[in-house]
């Protein structure tokens, strides 16, 4: 399977990303789980990079404090040049709002909505009115779905939909595009053309791209694999 390439050129030392010691603790009862571990990376403007780890390796703790979901419980984030450590719940999801772009595995899409409605919502909760729906096709005919934007979920396939997804989560031109086993309910010919995809959407928007997955062959098309285990990580 030939991949499509990724931009080799990335902002070198313009970070987009900076963790420093991060640590997440969960307490159950007496008991405390250690899920991250004292992480520190840095992630330049326009790079691909994947998430790689076992169950229980804290992929998913450390996704959801970069995509600011979560706080760590100790040590610094900063994200495209805001502080996120110590922010409140509704400083974190303004942040989240203008700086990030969710995609998952099982799409998310409003199922009653047209594919048009579902890439306005973000929009929407930014506040914007003047030309959202103009916007929102816009990036619908940037995943080459133009055609298909009044049909609703059940009249798309899981290709469509995740496209659908994808958009949704570039309109608001996102910072950084977190990409949750983006290809996990797709088959092999399908989850390849939504990561060529991807690829082409960071080539040309220059959009930072992180991809947590546990399929080593969409691994290999990312520039740099962050591996965790046990809470720690290893930059390869």
């Amino acid at each position: 399977m030939e991949a499509v390439p990724v931009a080799e050129e990335c902002s070198v030392d313009n970070p987009v990303i900076v963790a420093n010691n991060l640590a997440k603790i969960y307490k159950m009862g007496k008991v405390e789980v250690h899920a991250l571990v004292d992480v520190s990376l840095q992630i330049n403007r326009g790079e691909v990079i994947s998430i790689m780890g076992p169950s229980g390796s804290g992929k998913s703790t450390l996704m959801n404090i970069l995509g600011c979901l979560d706080l760590p419980s100790k040590g610094e984030y900063i994200l495209d040049g805001e502080p996120v450590s110590t922010l409140n719940d509704d400083q974190l999801a303004s942040i989240r709002n203008r700086k990030v772009g969710f995609v998952f595995q099982s799409f998310n899409l409003l199922t009653r909505s047209t594919a048009l409605t579902n890439v306005e919502l973000p929009l929407r909760y930014a506040g914007i009115s003047s030309g959202r729906k103009m916007i929102a096709q816009e990036a619908l005919e940037a995943v080459g779905l133009g055609p298909r934007i009044h049909h609703k979920p059940s009249e798309l396939s899981g290709g469509q939909q995740q496209r659908v997804a994808i958009a949704r989560a570039l309109v608001n031109k996102p910072a950084i595009l977190m990409a949750d086993e983006p290809t996990g309910n797709l088959d092999s010919k399908v989850g390849q053309e939504i990561m060529d995809l991807l690829l082409n959407l960071n080539k040309e928007s220059g959009t930072t791209l992180i991809i947590v997955t546990h399929d080593p062959e969409i691994a290999a098309q990312t520039q740099r694999v962050i591996k965790l285990r046990d809470g720690l990580v290893e930059i390869s």
